[in-house]
């Protein structure tokens, strides 16, 4: 679906949710109350500045006794299956975001993988998935950097845990590339990236994966990611502690320069191994 179209779909899922709030005789804080978001984000929904996730849609529908309307019509409109229900909202939020922060301990975040690394990801926890799944989930993870490349790419930061530059995905020659790839895209301004190293000690969101985001228009929000689910946080003291957590933990990591001739390092690490074998 072209964005225009996706964007005049989403304007009228919110102009629906507005009608049949208004008919059901509630504010857009009454309902926001039984849904267990912000009235103020009820108003962003009904605008079509934010969109909601697959939870609140269904709460929608069950307040507003909407017989699954709601529901269907966010499904037909994530309707990228490439990615997990929890992670498709997050995925477009991305592109809409000015800012992206992203912390990860072990694993490279999706937005700076390399096809090959993405690919030995997914292997190691897919061994028996057809070649076609395979290649769709790593091209919808490519896709998804095509933000850091377009003249209006947010501002990315990311801070990652030495760990992740000395776990041989793939193997040396794959990792090679991987490390070189965040190297690149730093030395052309296009990220910048810090290092938390391992004489750091305990850090702050230790062994968390966590991206914030921050929007023109709306407040901001971060998601956070377990085994199997997601969740996307927008209550605001929340979204609040968390970028708290986010500034302590850029104080634990090495400047960009240092983190940049680490991330160098380790890529020669790898390449001179990788010529070895």
């Amino acid at each position: 679906m072209a964005n225009a179209s996706r964007q005049a779909a989403w304007e009228f899922w919110g102009t629906e949710l507005k009608r049949r709030r208004e008919n059901a005789g509630l504010s857009q804080e009454a309902l926001g109350r039984r849904v267990f978001v912000s009235g103020g984000y009820i108003g962003q929904f009904e605008q079509a500045i934010r969109k909601p996730q697959l939870d609140v849609a269904v709460r929608i529908d069950e307040v507003l006794q909407t017989d699954g309307f709601f529901e269907r019509t966010w499904r037909k409109l994530i309707d990228d299956q490439r990615y997990p229900d929890y992670f498709a909202a997050t995925a477009d939020l991305e592109r809409q975001a000015t800012r992206i922060s992203d912390c990860e301990a072990l694993i490279v975040p999706g937005l700076l993988q390399t096809a090959a690394y993405a690919q030995a990801l997914l292997l190691a926890g897919n061994p028996f998935a057809p070649d076609e799944y395979i290649a769709d989930t790593v091209g919808a993870r490519l896709d998804r950097a095509v933000i850091l490349k377009n003249g209006t790419r947010p501002t990315y930061w990311a801070v990652i845990h030495e760990g992740l530059l000395r776990v041989p995905v793939g193997g040396p020659g794959v990792m090679a590339e991987q490390v070189e790839h965040i190297a690149q895209l730093a030395r052309e301004r296009k990220i910048l990236v810090q290092i938390v190293p391992f004489a750091a000690g305990a850090y702050p969101i230790m062994g968390k994966m966590l991206k914030l985001m921050e929007f023109e228009d709306a407040p901001p929000t971060a998601y956070t990611e377990g085994l199997y689910s997601g969740a996307l946080l927008d209550d605001p003291a929340v979204v609040k502690r968390v970028q708290q957590d986010y500034d302590l933990l850029r104080a634990a990591a090495l400047s960009p320069e240092a983190s940049r001739a680490l991330i160098e390092s380790a890529a020669e690490d790898y390449r001179r191994c990788a010529s070895s074998i």
